[in-house]
């Protein structure tokens, strides 16, 4: 039988990173007890399977990604190590042991030789992996290193912190460029939208914040969600992105108009770790504290338009399902047929902007 999304894995524990292969239908997991999982999708029932898995962390994988030719798998650690393996093997080709003096939080990659890490303490590290030890080391952040992007010219790196601040880095010129103001809340995720034009930012406080490209000192926009907090967000289109929270739901944010769209889809009553988007950009992978990877179709969210004109909806009222398995409508809670069995708190489809 086929599905319109492949089914869920089960980790035997939660995982913090996910990555969707570039060119093949491969995902890749990391999870707190520091093992590496290969897993090739499919939406034929009973087609899914884990390819190989890698116990070389010591401690939990935070973060991890695929090489742009899709040949190599890079993960980072708490354990302060940066592991390169091979994709077809599963072996370890490279360890660097001491990457970091404190646990590495988060991992990009810039191109087919550098990448940058960011660690718990605020630093910030560029490797070329044709040379030994990082190119550039700065330290500007006063606390960990949440997310991390890079403009279309690969010339500035951008980096959210726990601190509240917004970094900017020029990894050609190897140097520090500013630092935003502080927000009220952590930074946790941060990515570019409308085309480079904006950056977006989330918070552990539920907000999304807004700044204009070159324009990295103050936000230009804030956007309140009901939501408990915003962990990780990863774009659609250039107006639309989705976001995880500790609430469980995935939710469909459009961008300037500010609007929650709609529920994508929930890990009920769980946190939502991390997301990922598949390369031909028609699933968004989810992994949450139920120790599941879950699979979402996210096509329709592309012919998405909001306009304008704000309707006034109706306080309490509920997010609009936006797929067939949003409110837990799939296999795994077929036997719950009330909504708020599944979703603890009623929550309004639209927020209020703020200034």
């Amino acid at each position: 039988r086929k599905r319109d999304t492949p089914e869920d894995i089960v980790l035997e524990a939660p995982a913090n990173g996910l990555a969707f292969h570039p060119a093949r239908n491969l995902l890749a997991a990391g999870d707190v007890d520091g093992d590496v999982f290969v897993f090739e999708y499919s939406c034929w029932e009973g087609e899914t399977k884990e390819l190989w898995s890698s116990g070389h962390h010591l401690k939990s994988c935070r973060d991890l990604a695929f090489s742009e030719d899709g040949q190599k798998l890079i993960s980072v650690s708490k354990d302060k190590a940066i592991h390169i393996l091979d994709v077809e093997q599963g072996r370890l080709d490279k360890r660097i042991s001491k990457a970091h003096s404190v646990p590495i939080n988060s991992l990009l990659l810039v191109d087919e030789y550098l990448l940058a890490t960011g660690d718990d303490g605020g630093s910030i590290r560029l490797w070329d992996q044709r040379k030994e030890g990082p190119i550039m080391d700065l330290k500007q952040h006063e606390e960990y290193i949440a997310d991390m992007a890079l403009d279309p010219a690969k010339k500035l790196l951008l980096t959210a912190s726990g601190d509240g601040c917004l970094g900017v880095f020029n990894i050609k010129r190897h140097r520090f460029e500013l630092l935003s103001e502080a927000q009220s809340g952590d930074l946790t995720s941060v990515t570019l939208m409308k085309r480079g034009k904006k950056v977006a930012c989330g918070s552990s406080e539920g907000t999304i914040y807004l700044f204009n490209w070159n324009g990295f000192g103050a936000t230009s926009d804030r956007f309140a969600l009901k939501a408990e907090s915003i962990d990780c967000i990863v774009p659609i289109t250039d107006n639309l992105l989705c976001t995880a929270s500790t609430d469980g739901i995935i939710r469909a944010v459009n961008i300037l108009p500010n609007r929650v769209v709609g529920s994508v889809g929930q890990h009920a009553g769980e946190p939502v770790e991390q997301l990922a988007l598949s390369h031909c950009g028609k699933l968004l992978a989810s992994s949450g504290h139920d120790h599941r990877l879950k699979f979402w179709d996210v096509t329709q969210l592309r012919s998405v338009v909001v306009d304008d004109y704000r309707k006034r909806k109706k306080k309490g009222g509920q997010l609009q399902a936006l797929s067939s398995k949003a409110w837990g409508i799939d296999d795994f809670f077929a036997g719950l047929k009330e909504e708020e069995d599944i979703v603890p708190n009623p929550v309004e489809e639209e927020s209020e902007d703020s200034d």
